[in-house]
């Protein structure tokens, strides 16, 4: 007798059976559904999705003849608390561990996430009181040279996700998959101390941050893994003007979060500084991410983020622009700038001549202080 003819023994048939049975159970339970009205199928829409896609074998597929459909797995994510989640995380990050679990606790992040302690300015573990120093973690003046050659430098250590001239109005976020730059940076404001013109009906807004005539519009995308150096630098000489913070989501920016959710980077919170440096416009933007609700500029003591309650699309301005001070905060290439409590992105945005050269590949790693590109 050929195999597929051989019959089942008492015992396969019986696990197959319990097997069935479950799942035979929950078919008939939802099938009870049909005369359920829609605004209660919409309250158990979260519940019935999780499930969706949890359980194996399409046990709840017969959902579908009464007209259900589960969330899709974008907005399942956007669900998360994740702004809750990063409070608790920074909350933890603050408790002093006991001397005899810090270096455990320390050693296990560093294998996990490849970390070069022999860069760091104290290598000691039992130096760091909490997860959160250990994270925000000095380096030794002599582990990242700033390069003097070039104009524009890395301002922290990451991976290059994308590069290049803005074109149409929007800026990659990695390979093919683009956002907004006006929901990006935000709308014009015509104050007098932002580095930029009042806008313009007729101007796009690539063309209104454009200053000089000749110039373009370049942007560059630095991803900070949770290994990396977290502490971010300024890229180049220039002066800081304005402040634009947009409390917003804590979702998760690694490469493959950013492919799957379109315009991730203006969903999520962020801190947009703009200035000018010697070829017009200047911006450096630090996005936050799940468990990097804090962002931190050493300069402006007022900014506080990952705040209990904001509205969604709201933003706050701060001009650092003031009777005494008419010009802004100067920035020295290399200087300390800010710092993030985890791993994060930072975007930088700023007009050059036409023959500025980026020397990247996308998806190299970069340091602190290599040189991103030059005239």
């Amino acid at each position: 007798m050929c195999q597929s003819e051989k019959p089942q023994g008492p015992e396969l048939q019986a696990a197959a059976k319990w097997l069935y049975f479950p799942q035979l159970a929950l078919r008939r339970r939802l099938g009870q559904l049909s005369c359920m009205s829609r605004p209660a199928l919409k309250l158990r829409s979260w519940p019935l999705t999780i499930l969706y896609y949890l359980l194996p074998f399409g046990a709840l597929r017969p959902l579908s003849r009464v007209g259900w459909r589960p969330v899709s797995r974008v907005a399942l994510y956007k669900s998360v608390p994740t702004r809750l989640l990063s409070r608790a995380w920074g909350r933890l990050n603050q408790v002093e561990l006991p001397s005899w679990l810090r270096r455990p606790v320390y050693s296990l992040y560093i294998w996990t996430f490849g970390v070069n302690m022999t860069e760091a300015a104290v290598e000691d573990l039992q130096h760091y009181r909490n997860l959160s120093e250990f994270f925000r973690r000095k380096l030794k003046p002599q582990a990242r040279p700033v390069c003097g050659l070039h104009s524009v430098i890395s301002p922290s250590d990451g991976k290059i996700l994308t590069f290049g001239q803005v074109k149409n109005c929007e800026v990659e976020q990695v390979k093919g998959v683009t956002y907004s730059l006006e929901s990006f940076l935000g709308p014009r404001a015509c104050t007098e101390d932002l580095p930029f013109p009042p806008a313009s009906s007729h101007d796009s807004f690539r063309n209104q941050l454009v200053t000089r005539e000749g110039n373009e519009l370049y942007h560059c995308v630095i991803y900070l893994a949770p290994g990396d150096y977290h502490c971010f630098h300024s890229p180049t000489d220039w002066t800081v003007s304005h402040r634009r913070h947009f409390p917003g989501s804590l979702m998760s920016v690694n490469p493959g979060m950013a492919r799957w959710i379109k315009e991730l980077f203006c969903h999520n919170e962020r801190v947009v500084l703009t200035g000018d440096w010697k070829h017009g416009f200047f911006s450096l933007t630090a996005v936050g991410a799940t468990n990097v609700g804090s962002i931190r500029i050493y300069f402006d003591r007022d900014l506080q983020t990952n705040s209990p309650r904001y509205s969604k699309g709201s933003y706050n301005d701060l001009s650092f622009v003031t009777h005494a001070n008419k010009e802004g905060v100067p920035m020295r290439k290399g200087e300390h700038l800010g710092e993030f409590n985890l791993g994060s992105t930072i975007v930088l945005i700023f007009e050059a001549p036409k023959d500025f050269n980026f020397r990247l590949k996308a998806g190299q790693k970069i340091r602190f202080g290599e040189a991103l590109g030059s005239l």
